[in-house]
């Protein structure tokens, strides 16, 4: 079907959405958001991205826009103040990056040039001024976003945030384990594996910054908000998983959803897809029930002082991007070149990574 992207230009563009991609209830009831930065955070992401060498300068002028990282995370954080956002979306582009770069390591057979990036990680997530002029690019890179989010909040969140993401990194390292030894995890292995790989908690720590304020204990791990965060991080990498299934069923991939139920639960595709399709669904309508019950908690928190007001103010704001977060991943996957494998001129070969042994160096 056709639908109005609203997104990176001044008018809507019409896009072709493929029908088992096509979620209606999206289209009518999450319009789409976008911070009014964007247009400058997308150029200064991209002289970022030159500037760190996470992608050649060549690369970057010619897929950099096309891949949408900043409009993603410009779609999501929508409120954020303006530094906020710019080290957000860095962290994203970076992240990105990293990705691609754990994928190549897997794919050129060198676990031991991963094992020495995962250990340069965890040590410049902890330390990140000691690594800023790291040969790495992405050592570096890391050390550079991190900082800079780690200067927005109280110690005790760029506490919870390293913590977050060092089980993140290990996550990326069980996924390497799986992938070079061929294992296909089983449904519930792959759930609890995705919401790490997929960095859920990451994404929604910072909706805080974006917020301008830490959220205590008592109210991030409130029922009603957690459970809008999850569903929102779910549907994400849920709908990636369905966007993403024939390509990484012929690419030989471990790690998908439909995977696990194809291996492991007897399906054939279409039984899968549809089951994949069904549980992004289920978020969606799932979100609109637990976004109304922590909107409430948010009115709650207003006890008619200025701390209180503040706080539920701040907790509208976070609630109000994980709706964002909908409809931006939504459109990113229509959008993004990162997705567009029919136009590749090798389909194993995304055109926008470095291909070569940049681990080995």
């Amino acid at each position: 079907m056709h639908a109005l992207s609203h997104g990176t230009t001044s008018t809507p563009t019409t896009l072709a959405v493929p029908p088992a991609l096509s979620l209606p209830l999206i289209e009518a009831a999450f319009p789409r958001r976008l911070h009014p930065y964007w247009p400058e955070l997308q150029r200064t992401t991209r002289a970022w991205l030159r500037e760190m060498r996470l992608m050649p300068a060549d690369t970057v002028e010619e897929h950099a826009d096309g891949l949408r990282y900043t409009d993603l995370m410009a779609g999501y954080y929508t409120g954020a103040p303006d530094e906020v956002m710019q080290a957000i979306a860095d962290y994203s582009a970076w992240f990105f990056v990293w990705d691609d770069r754990h994928d190549r390591d897997i794919v050129h057979g060198r676990p031991a040039a991963w094992r020495r990036l995962k250990d340069r990680l965890h040590t410049a997530l902890d330390r990140p001024a000691d690594h800023l002029g790291h040969e790495d690019p992405v050592v570096a890179g890391l050390a550079d976003s991190v900082r800079r989010l780690y200067g927005f909040l109280p110690d005790s969140w760029n506490a919870r945030f390293a913590r977050h993401f060092h089980t993140v990194i290990e996550a990326y390292d069980r996924e390497f384990h799986n992938r070079t030894e061929g294992i296909v995890p089983t449904v519930e292995e792959y759930l609890e594996l995705r919401r790490l790989t997929f960095a859920h908690w990451i994404w929604t720590d910072l909706l805080e910054p974006s917020a301008g304020r830490e959220l205590p204990d008592a109210v991030r791990k409130h029922p009603a908000y957690r459970k809008a965060a999850l569903l929102s991080q779910e549907f994400a990498a849920w709908y990636n998983d369905l966007c993403s299934l024939p390509k990484e069923i012929a690419g030989s991939e471990v790690h998908n959803l439909g995977i696990s139920l194809i291996t492991h639960e007897g399906m054939s595709l279409e039984e899968a897809v549809a089951d994949v399709r069904h549980r992004v669904e289920e978020c969606i309508s799932e979100f609109l029930t637990a976004e109304r019950e922590a909107l409430r908690f948010a009115d709650g928190l207003d006890d008619g002082t200025v701390g209180g007001k503040e706080m539920s103010a701040a907790v509208r704001a976070c609630v109000g991007n994980m709706r964002n977060w909908f409809s931006s991943v939504y459109w990113f996957h229509h959008e993004s070149g990162r997705y567009r494998v029919d136009s590749w001129e090798d389909r194993s070969t995304p055109p926008y990574v470095n291909n070569e042994a940049a681990g080995e160096k």
